[in-house]
Parts: structure tokens; sequence; C-alpha cells
């Protein structure tokens, strides 16, 4: 990934708070962004090229963008927040089964609103984005119901508006945030504001991994949930635990420059993680059952709950800020 390749370049050597702060907006955010908007406008073309659910084409440049979404998912600020966009692009999770429901109502009805991208953009958020997507290209039910003309439409349509949600974000963050990350101004009075908006952005991506990402499938030993998993049925599970922590990474070295003991830690950890994951074997957490499989789950589980505690106790007094409240906070 493009984020991981920039480590070492961004932990180089101390720097002031406003550099910190650019170097990680320039080298990390924007280009995150800007690829984000790349993969999803290659998925809407391949969309329009061919709308089928069993197309290759189409699943591969599903999965691009998806991954595109997910390495840029914790930046939970500003952009994403204008409009509802983040939850635009991945309602998850989905515990009363809202996007389902939404789809199928669709289908049924052959609602015709779906063929104008400013009116679906109105349409509900369960019926928009990656989740409702997988639904269409992955789901036994979903992907063959109704008439096949119209699952196509609506299959465009929600490429199309992937396309142009992500566009807006990457827009937004060019021409005008940007600015506001790289110096204190109308939105962050002090500069650690800004280091404390960087590093909330971390945590939450570790709050997302080891809560919802893990934590809801694996549920109790009594009752496993493995049907919660995300994204399980495309089998992208435990691909996004993967591509969260490559993304995330980067992050960590960038806000612990200067300090080369904290950054052995975060980078020793982090490797610990991806091995246990890379090694895993289970791409949808069905294992989450299975006594041996959840072991080694709730292993990985816990190497993300260490990490957690690195940001927390070690990363955050480095930097002289605290997370605070993040956007899964209250969920």
């Amino acid at each position: 990934m493009r984020a991981l390749a920039l480590t070492l370049a961004l932990a180089a050597a101390p720097a002031a708070a406003s550099e910190l702060s650019s170097t990680i907006t320039d080298q990390l955010i924007l280009p995150v962004f800007e690829e984000l908007a790349a993969d999803a406008a290659a998925l809407a073309d391949a969309a329009e090229k061919d709308c089928g659910p069993q197309s290759e084409s189409l699943r591969a440049a599903y999965g691009e963008a998806f991954d595109a979404w997910i390495a840029a998912s914790h930046y939970r600020f500003g952009p994403t927040e204008t409009d509802s966009r983040a939850f635009a692009l991945a309602f998850w999770p989905d515990s009363r089964g809202k996007t389902p429901k939404a789809l199928a109502s669709l289908i049924r009805s052959e609602d015709a609103g779906i063929k104008s991208p400013s009116g679906f953009a109105s349409y509900s958020i369960a019926a928009r984005g990656f989740y409702a997507l997988e639904y269409l290209l992955y789901d036994p039910q979903l992907s063959t119901a109704g008439s096949a003309d119209y699952r196509c439409a609506l299959t465009r349509a929600i490429g199309t508006d992937i396309a142009a949600t992500t566009q807006a974000v990457s827009t937004d963050w060019q021409q005008g945030f940007a600015a506001e990350m790289r110096e204190p101004g109308k939105r962050y009075r002090t500069e650690e504001e800004i280091t404390q908006e960087l590093l909330k952005a971390l945590t939450t991506g570790l709050q997302l991994l080891d809560d919802m990402r893990l934590g809801r499938p694996l549920g109790t030993y009594q009752k496993p949930r493995p049907n919660r998993a995300e994204a399980r049925r495309s089998g992208r599970s435990l691909r996004h635990v993967l591509v969260s922590l490559n993304a995330l990474e980067p992050l960590a070295l960038s806000l612990a420059k200067g300090h080369g003991d904290l950054q052995e830690k975060i980078t020793a950890r982090f490797d610990r993680a991806r091995t246990k994951a890379e090694t895993l074997g289970d791409p949808d957490f069905s294992g989450v059952s299975d006594p041996a499989t959840r072991f080694r789950i709730e292993s990985l589980r816990q190497e993300i709950k260490d990490l957690r505690v690195l940001m927390g106790e070690e990363l955050g007094p480095a930097l002289g800020v605290a997370a605070g409240f993040n956007a899964l906070d209250g969920d």
C-alpha cells in the first residue's frame, strides 16, 4: 500500500507540530482520498460496462475501491462528515437489517428515482454505498431478486453515487480542509487541537478494529456471532483488518516522529498483529464458532487492544494530547 511505503520517509527526524500535521496531511491523508476517488470512478466505469453480479471485472473494481475506503475510513472528520458522507459510503454495522430491506423495496417497486444521480443521493443511506453494493453482487437472494435490468440499473446507480461521494470528499480536502490541518485557523485554534484530531483518527481506527470488526463476530464464547462479521458475503472480513492495520501504522509512526523508542514499540506491535492476521486463514470469521479458531481470533483482538493501550498510555502523553471522543463513541 502506498501509505505504508511512506512510513520511513515520514519517520526520519523530529519535527514541529505544524510540520508534523502538514506532512501527514500532504503525504498520507490527501493521497488516500485521491486514491479512493480514483478507484471509485473505476468502479462506476466497471458497472457501466458490465453490471452483472458475477462480473469478474466489476467484482475486482469493487474490491479495489472498498480497500481504498477501508484505508481512508479512520479519517472520520471534516469532509467525510459533511452530508453524512461516511455513512453514505459505509452504512455498517446494520444491526436492524435496513440495507437488505431498502434494496428489496427498491427492486420490488422498481423505483425509477434511481436513474437520477442527484435523486438517488437523497435516498436512505441504507440503500447506498459499499455494503449495499455487496448485497447486489454477493447475496444469493438480492443478487437474483426481481428484474435483472432493474438490478443492473441499481448497481450502476450505487456505483455512480459512490464515485460522486468520494470525489466530493477528495475535492473538499484538496480545496479547503487540507489548509485547516496545516496550521491553526477557524476550525482548529491551536497546533495541539490539530494533533489531537490526528490522534483521534488513529484511535478511532483501532477502536473500530477491536470493538466492531473483531468484537461483533466474536460475540461471547456461549453465543458467537459469525453473521455479524463485516463484509462476510464477499469474504472480506479478515482482509479489512489487514488493510486497516496497514493504513494505521504509517499514521501512528508519523505521530511518533522524533520518539525512536516509541516508534520501535509501535512497529513491533503492528508486526505482531499483522502476522497473526496473515496466518489466521479465516476470511469471513466463520471460525468464531470453532474453539481453536476462535482462540486465534481472540489472540489477534488482544494485539489490537495492546495497540490501543500503547497509543493511549504512551503516544498521547508523548504528543501532549489526549484522543478525546470520536465518531464511534456512543454508537
